[in-house]
């Protein structure tokens, strides 16, 4: 392959050249309800201890006042926003989901459109495209390597690393040639190490994928003053592909029909701030309890069969004494807990005082999980779970899910993901300021200045 075809180059080109007028309608809305559930996502995340210190670092650094931080309202320039405006998308692990062979959010990249296209004055309808390049892009790079690169040892952000300077990249109109440039700066910067996300959890877990997508701004900033990156760094010597060999790549899919096809509308919403893999099986447990009318002190155990991967890293033994929310949301058993028990599992499930809940800690010895080698040949095309609760009286009763509630065959509608998003919303800004974000999103092709729509994000 040619320096000029290579798949940097013709990933540029899409990105440079997309127009919203050759986009179909589906996958304009399904960018506007991404883009609702995403601030939703990061103004649930303000009170979250390590947002504020976060929110503390980036008032520190200062900066030119480019672009808008969601909830305080400060203004720094557009690097320091795309990073603080991401980690609050990503805070609670609320925000979308996209696995196939590998797992990725890739609304964590939305905060670097939106602050780059405030920098330069965009409108909505350049942030609609920043949010279908991105997706676009990422979904792709999801179904690049077989097995995903995850299951080998690396994570997603080392794929968000060669999506998130094209969409900065077009906010900030580089040329094809300077975005293929910031594609190798960035690429050439933040291979993430899987262990982020494995064992005793810390705030890193949330913070990685935010900062790739923060990595793009800079590698877009620093292109755009004429500084240069490796053109093959995804298929030439020692680039991605030659590196990380132990997976069979294909190249093909991450450039193949680029703009015929929008994978979009194939995206996940996640209906619970957890780790996805927990989502099967907490709508399974919710089922059983809601049908059967069961108590938790009427638990005598619970049985749940789930992938070796919900087995191995989400139940192992850190996640049954979970002492931080970034463990407690990626622990099957805690989350299970929460579930039987309040028959919901929501943000409020995973503050400091829940933690140390007696009646969760009382059920998680009860509770075992295994993996069930059946489902890993449904994998990743179904992410099927199945909870068996025995109770006290010798009653058994199983619920299987192959689809948790947010996938694309169960979807959240726009009442529910309106919803959601009030619910995030609510004592962070007001009601009129809550119908006035939500009617500019379902109108964002109107919005002549992204600013404005930034300035509604401001709590109160």
């Amino acid at each position: 392959m040619s320096d000029k075809s290579s798949i940097s180059r013709v990933m540029a080109e899409f990105a440079a050249g997309l127009q919203l007028d050759s986009v179909p309608a589906e996958a304009i809305k399904e960018a506007k309800r991404l883009l609702l559930d995403s601030v939703g996502c990061a103004l649930g995340s303000l009170a979250n201890e390590d947002m504020k210190i976060a929110l503390e670092y980036t008032k520190a650094l200062g900066g030119t006042p480019e672009a808008t931080v969601i909830g305080s309202g400060l203004r720094t320039n557009a690097v320091n926003a795309a990073l603080m405006n991401s980690l609050l998308v990503r805070a609670r692990d609320y925000n979308d989901i996209y696995w196939k062979q590998d797992p990725s959010h890739p609304s964590d990249i939305i905060p670097a459109g939106l602050a780059t296209a405030e920098k330069t004055g965009k409108g909505g309808r350049e942030v609609l495209i920043a949010i279908l390049i991105g997706h676009e892009l990422e979904m792709r790079w999801c179904l690049a390597a077989e097995p995903g690169i995850r299951e080998v040892g690396w994570h997603h952000a080392t794929l968000t690393q060669f999506v998130s300077p094209l969409v900065a990249g077009r906010m900030l109109d580089l040329t094809v040639d300077q975005m293929v440039n910031a594609v190798g700066i960035s690429g050439s910067s933040h291979c993430t190490f899987g262990g982020v996300v494995a064992g005793h959890l810390t705030n890193m877990k949330n913070t990685a994928d935010p900062m790739a997508a923060q990595a793009g701004v800079i590698a877009a900033e620093l292109a755009s003053r004429g500084y240069t990156g490796p053109e093959l760094i995804i298929e030439g010597r020692e680039g991605i592909f030659d590196t990380i060999r132990n997976v069979k790549w294909n190249g093909d899919v991450l450039t193949d029909g680029l703009g015929d096809k929008f994978l979009i509308t194939d995206i996940s919403y996640k209906a619970f701030p957890t780790e996805y893999l927990t989502h099967s099986p907490i709508t399974a447990t919710i089922h059983l309890c809601e049908e059967h009318d069961i108590k938790p002190d009427q638990v005598k155990h619970v049985l749940v069969k789930t992938l070796k991967r919900g087995a191995e890293i989400l139940s192992d033994p850190d996640k049954y004494r979970p002492t931080t929310k970034e463990t407690a949301d990626h622990s099957l058993p805690y989350c299970i807990a929460v579930a039987i028990i309040d028959r919901s599992v929501l943000p409020t499930a995973f503050t400091d005082e829940r933690l140390k809940d007696e009646r969760i800690w009382a059920l998680l010895p009860k509770i075992k999980v295994v993996a069930e080698p059946e489902f890993e040949k449904l994998f990743p095309k179904v992410q099927p779970a199945e909870v068996e609760i025995t109770t006290r009286d010798g009653q058994t009763f199983t619920r299987r899910v192959d689809y948790a509630k947010g996938d694309p065959k169960d979807p959240m509608t726009d009442d529910e993901l309106i919803a959601k998003f009030r619910a995030q919303a609510e004592g962070v800004i007001s009601a009129e300021a809550q119908d006035r974000i939500i009617d500019m999103t379902w109108a964002l092709e109107e919005v002549g200045d992204i600013g404005d729509y930034m300035r509604l994000l401001v709590a109160k």
